[in-house]
């Protein structure tokens, strides 16, 4: 790639799309799940699916790493920061997030020390420079981001910081996915594959999807030109009745991911029996703790943590939006009482987060079809 235009270019586009409407069965609908949020604000952001016929459908998946953090975990990280001489971190992402005891931002005007940093290398620097204090890092993310928190750990203990800990949130993406899959809500014809994910991982590990369960998957990358190509291999893909897995992001994405990274998380988590996922519920195996060779760095092990589940609002879909069920718009308080400004659900908050996106970009489309309908 020289150029990101080259991947905009709407004459290509226009010519993507004629192809994937030429391999549509006369009569069929066609649902496919993007996984990850970047893609779904991609799709909404350049209007994508002004591109393909109406017997395509677009759902959004977990891939969100804000969005499924439960708010009982939110509230744990509150309570950690309230403890005497804390300075809790986390990404911005993290700091409107609602718990049942409000957002991070909440307890910061209460008086607690709550710090947004750009890495977890900002929270080492943070605990460099307060010996006095007890510095906690609130990891999220799914593998993706699980190395630079890996990376920490190991620099912390090799630099003997006793003052510095994690709070670990990772979880990782094959699970969810298949709860996806056993979940008797939804029928897919496919999925557009995850790519931050996948530049850890790689492609070999969705086999299972193709598989066992018959459904194609193409990992893609963030471009327009990126997401409709994929489109077009899945749609090529079931025309010829074929269900692999396929690497549209090859240019970032190694198909056996990369072992560096997976090494490094290997040496400091390990995964968890089971963990909760909003809108999900539990999933065995699912989420990555510290493990035993770094328990001095483990926040969970430190500190007497609540671990009390709390149930999101009645009035928040998010569950269903996660999990595709519904589209954003659907749920009941979608732009009215939930909105980025005063968000209820975390799908509403993130950058990532399926809500926003609709909210941000999808809405003017929705608009466009309402009114179209009406003339």
């Amino acid at each position: 790639m020289r150029f990101v235009d080259e991947f905009r270019d709407a004459e290509k586009a226009h010519a993507l799309a004629a192809r994937i409407a030429s391999l549509c069965e006369p009569g069929r609908q066609y649902k496919f799940m993007e996984v990850c949020g970047g893609h779904t604000h991609t799709i909404y952001k350049h209007g994508l699916e002004d591109y393909l016929p109406e017997s395509i459908t677009l759902v959004h998946g977990p891939g969100c790493p804000v969005c499924v953090i439960p708010m009982g975990r939110v509230d744990d990280t509150i309570h950690i920061a309230e403890q005497d001489d804390v300075i809790m971190t986390s990404f911005g992402d993290m700091m409107r997030v609602p718990g049942g005891r409000g957002s991070f931002l909440d307890s910061k005007a209460a008086g607690t020390d709550i710090r947004m940093v750009y890495s977890p290398l900002d929270s080492l620097k943070i605990a460099r420079q307060n010996p006095d204090k007890r510095v906690v890092f609130m990891a999220i993310g799914f593998e993706t981001t699980a190395p630079s928190t890996a990376m920490t750990l190991l620099r912390a203990k090799q630099e003997g910081l006793d003052n510095f800990s994690v709070f670990c949130n990772h979880v990782t993406i094959i699970p969810a996915i298949k709860a996806i899959l056993d979940s008797p809500d939804l029928r897919l014809d496919g999925f557009v594959g995850p790519g931050h994910v996948s530049t850890v991982i790689g492609c070999e590990v969705y086999q299972f999807i193709a598989k066992q369960y018959g459904k194609p998957i193409v990992t893609a990358g963030f471009e327009p030109l990126d997401i409709l190509q994929s489109i077009y291999m899945l749609m090529v893909q079931l025309a010829e009745g074929r269900s692999e897995v396929e690497n549209q992001y090859s240019r970032v994405v190694p198909w056996h991911g990369n072992p560096k990274a997976l090494q490094v998380i290997g040496e400091t988590m390990e995964l968890r029996p089971y963990f909760e996922w909003r809108g999900l519920g539990f999933i065995s195996h699912s989420a990555l703790r510290i493990n035993d060779d770094y328990a001095a760095y483990d926040a969970e092990r430190i500190f007497e943590i609540p671990g009390v589940r709390v149930a999101d609002p009645k009035a928040c879909q998010c569950g269903e939006v996660l999990k595709g069920v519904l589209k954003p718009w659907e749920c009941k308080v979608f732009g009215t009482a939930c909105t980025p400004e005063t968000p209820i659900g975390t799908c509403m908050v993130s950058s990532e987060g399926a809500c926003a996106a609709y909210y941000n970009f999808g809405r003017f489309s929705r608009e466009r079809i309402q009114e179209a309908s009406h003339v």
